[in-house]
């Protein structure tokens, strides 16, 4: 375990599933540009760890983030960005680009950039009484943390419209109507630790990173064309490598993989296959 200033960071479990819990219970785990800088370094952690398969994000207490802390007043969306780049967002796109599946688990109010952050992970799991917080323009502000990316592409430009638009509140009934949350829970922490468990159990930890991959990126390729091109060339890769032989061999002897490639170490030559973007370290 890992305490961070803001965040705390758990991967001694044998399941393989890390445990990031933002921890800031006192303010409801308002977001600062600490828990930025310690979201990325622990998202670092789990990228560089073979033993970690996925990522389970929850928070601290009766919340799960209560957006932006508000102490700095008028300078809380300007202050320290010399860089020009918003906090939030360069956690949104730490956790686009990680090679473990990231579930959060959202125990409680997800306001702001609390809602914003999730919008990048692979499944949302929440408690009863939690809910989303879309409340930029209540703030006199935009939509950031690449949110306007993420949530159409969650639950349509419609529902987003509405959302952003109106500066809702969306109930946890209603995001999982909505298609943005997978599942409600009581023990939300556990069954998105389930969860996250069976996306690991079975599978092949390099086949888990480049299908996460391609699926959020072949979102803004031209055509299936240039999807072609490029997953053709990873399975490629794929296709002679040792879990691709015991994967085959495996189902031919009817019996359970013993996959033993790892990631970040095997990761094959033909990954990353996008440009490198200046915005997104």
């Amino acid at each position: 375990m890992t305490n961070y200033e803001t965040v705390v960071y758990d991967a001694d479990g044998a399941d393989g599933v890390a445990r990031l819990t933002l921890h800031r219970p006192d303010r409801l785990n308002a977001f600062t540009n600490q828990m930025q800088r310690d979201m990325c370094s622990a998202f670092d952690r789990a990228d560089a760890d073979p033993d970690v398969r996925a990522v389970v994000v929850t928070g601290s207490g009766r919340g799960f983030c209560a957006g932006a802390d508000l102490g700095s007043g008028e300078r809380t969306f300007s202050g320290g960005q010399r860089s020009g780049r918003d906090p939030g967002g360069v956690v949104a796109l730490r956790i686009f680009e990680c090679t473990k599946p990231v579930v959060a688990a959202v125990n409680g109010p997800a306001v702001g950039v609390g809602a914003s952050m999730t919008l990048a992970m692979d499944a949302r799991f929440a408690a009863p009484g939690a809910s989303f917080g879309f409340v930029f323009t209540r703030l006199g502000i935009v939509p950031e943390a690449c949110s306007s990316w993420f949530l159409p592409r969650l639950v349509g430009i419609p529902t987003t419209l509405d959302w952003m638009l109106a500066g809702r509140r969306v109930s946890a009934a209603d995001a999982l109507a909505a298609g943005l949350v997978q599942r409600i829970d009581d023990d939300v922490v556990t069954a998105a630790t389930d969860y996250a468990r069976e996306l690991a159990a079975g599978t092949a930890a390099v086949s888990v990173a480049l299908t996460r991959q391609l699926v959020w990126r072949m979102t803004t390729v031209a055509s299936p064309y240039d999807a072609h091109r490029i997953d053709s060339a990873l399975l490629l890769a794929a296709a002679g490598a040792p879990d691709a032989r015991e994967g085959v061999a495996a189902f031919r002897e009817r019996r359970a993989p013993e996959f033993t490639m790892r990631v970040p170490d095997d990761l094959p030559a033909a990954y990353p296959w996008w440009e490198p973007n200046e915005w997104s370290t």
